[in-house]
């Protein structure tokens, strides 16, 4: 086995924790944000026009996702807006445009999804190990700048050397380009680097597809078994003494 050099993370249910209920909140606050911007300039949009046009975005992003592609948060933000009314975005003023594209992402931070109990301490114990550490996160509904001001906010910005934000590079988990871009900026290689997350598809078949080690946390329970992880940890905070048993 290779001398480990890296490790990479993903961020949603690794890192930070959501669930539905939290993730219809920012729905509702970005499409009640939206619906008020464009009331005040004068349209007569219903809620549940908007609610339509956000459900034809997700599953036109879904897509994309499939693809292994993703687009900038501008460019979702500009399909959600034409899915209210086609050709709406060209039509609107630009300052509207900047109102709507203010709520869809600030939405996160009315409801965001908590930091998970044991992050802060795994992620100081992989660091202190002498590891390069990166994230690897497909942003979904919210942009990477919002995630760098979050994970700021909750003192982890720090212990990255590379952040790898879907909508920023246009590409998506498990594109093995995703990965590949992180580790040479990391100044390794995939043979050298491990990759930690709880989805199947995205994180274990990504990192395969990509040459690195896997390591699978969670059951999975649920998820189409697509790929085998080469290590698995039921808990975050297990993580740390696997490296140090395996490739110390």
């Amino acid at each position: 086995m290779s001398v480990i050099e890296a490790v990479t993370f993903d961020l949603w249910q690794t890192l930070i924790l959501d669930d539905r209920e939290l993730g219809r909140a920012r729905t509702r606050r970005r499409l009640e944000g939206s619906l008020g911007a464009l009331t005040d300039a004068g349209y007569a949009f219903q809620f549940e026009q908007l609610q339509e046009a956000y459900r034809s975005c997700f599953r036109a992003c879904r897509v994309i996702h499939s693809e292994g592609k993703d687009l900038t948060f501008d460019e979702q933000v500009g399909m959600f807006i034409n899915n209210i009314d086609e050709g709406l975005s060209q039509r609107l003023d630009s300052q509207i445009v900047e109102q709507i594209t203010y709520w869809y992402a600030e939405a996160f931070f009315e409801f965001p999804p908590p930091v998970a109990p044991e992050a802060y301490k795994v992620l100081e114990e992989v660091r202190g190990m002498g590891y390069s550490v990166a994230l690897i996160s497909n942003t979904g509904m919210t942009p990477g700048r919002l995630f760098r001001r979050y994970l700021a906010q909750q003192d982890i910005l720090d212990f990255f050397h590379v952040l790898t934000f879907s909508d920023e590079v246009r590409l998506c988990k498990p594109s093995t380009e995703m990965f590949h871009m992180t580790l040479e900026e990391l100044g390794t290689t995939p043979d050298k680097a491990v990759h930690l997350g709880d989805h199947i598809q995205n994180d274990v078949l990504g990192a395969n597809r990509a040459g690195m080690t896997s390591v699978l946390l969670g059951t999975a329970e649920g998820q189409e078994k697509v790929a085998d992880p080469h290590l698995q940890v039921l808990t975050l905070g297990e993580f740390p003494k696997v490296l140090e048993r395996l490739f110390r």
